[in-house]
C-alpha cells in the first residue's frame, strides 16, 4: 500500500512539474527566452566556499622599501594580473577531446555432475523410496549444463570546443591559489547559448595578458549549453520522458 502512495506522489508531483514548466513555456510564446540577470556569485544558493588542503605556511619574501621591483610582480610599478577578490581575469576554453573505445567479450563455459550412492552403508535402498519415480542408487544424479555468451561494445567520442570566458576572483585560498567563476550568455534572435567556468588557478599559470588556459584549471567544471526554440524542439516532450523513466521496461 506505501509502493502505491510513494508511485502516486511522484506521478502527481512529476505531472504538477511538466505543468508548471508548460504554463511558463505558454506565457513566453512570441517573446525572446529571457537571459539570466547578473548577480554576485557568491550570493547565489548554490555558493560554497572551496577548502582546500594547503601546505605548510612558509615565511614571506623579503621586501625592501627602496626596490623598485616587487616579490611575483612582473613589472616595475604593478602587476595587471588578476590577484585579489573581485578581479576579472579570462579563460581561453578549449576543448579537444576524442575517444574511442572497442571492446570484445566472449565466455563459454561446460559442466557435467554425476552423482551416484551405490552402497551407503546398506541403508542406500531405504532413502531410494522417499525419491520420485523409481530411483536407481548407483545413477542418483546427473547434470550436465552449458553456457555461452558474447558481447561487443563500442564508443566513439569526439568534441570541440573553442571559446574566451571572462571570469572573477570569488577567493584566495590559503595557499594563494585562486577559485574563479565566470559565466557568459549570448542571445540569438530566438536562442541562447549559455557558458559557464568554475574550478581553482595558481596565480603562476595566469599569464602576462592577464589569461589562463582552461586545462590548467584544477577542478574545472565547464558547461556549453543552450535555451531557446531550437533546443527545446531537439528535447522530447516532458510526457515523454515521463513514461521512459518509469516504464519498467
Amino acid at each position: 500500500m506505501k509502493n502505491h502512495k510513494l508511485y502516486s506522489l511522484l506521478l502527481l508531483s512529476s505531472f504538477l512539474a511538466g505543468c508548471s514548466s508548460t504554463l511558463d513555456k505558454i506565457e513566453d510564446i512570441g517573446k525572446q527566452p529571457k537571459m539570466t540577470e547578473v548577480t554576485n556569485p557568491t550570493e547565489q544558493a548554490t555558493y560554497k566556499p572551496v577548502t582546500w588542503p594547503m601546505p605548510e605556511n612558509a615565511p614571506p619574501p623579503k621586501q625592501y622599501a627602496n626596490s623598485l621591483w616587487q616579490p611575483g610582480a612582473r613589472a616595475f610599478f604593478r602587476d595587471q594580473r588578476a590577484a585579489r577578490v573581485g578581479d576579472i581575469l579570462r579563460v581561453n576554453v578549449k576543448i579537444e577531446d576524442k575517444a574511442e573505445v572497442d571492446n570484445a567479450t566472449e565466455r563459454k563455459r561446460d559442466t557435467n555432475d554425476a552423482l551416484s550412492a551405490p552402497t551407503v552403508f546398506g541403508v542406500e535402498n531405504k532413502f531410494v523410496g522417499f525419491l520420485p519415480g523409481k530411483a536407481n542408487p548407483s545413477k542418483l544424479m546427473d547434470v550436465n549444463g552449458s553456457t555461452s555468451s558474447k558481447g561487443n561494445g563500442t564508443v566513439k567520442r569526439k568534441e570541440t570546443i573553442e571559446t574566451q570566458v571572462a571570469a572573477l576572483i570569488t577567493q584566495v585560498l590559503p595557499n594563494g591559489n585562486f577559485v574563479i567563476d565566470g559565466s557568459q550568455e549570448v542571445r540569438i534572435n530566438f536562442e541562447v547559448r549559455e557558458v559557464s567556468v568554475k574550478g581553482v588557478v595558481r596565480p603562476e599559470d595566469i599569464k602576462s595578458d592577464n589569461t589562463v588556459d582552461s586545462s590548467q584549471i584544477a577542478e574545472s567544471r565547464i558547461t556549453y549549453g543552450g535555451r531557446g526554440q531550437l533546443t527545446d524542439m531537439q528535447q522530447p516532450r516532458w510526457g515523454n520522458q515521463l513514461v521512459e523513466t518509469l516504464a519498467p521496461f
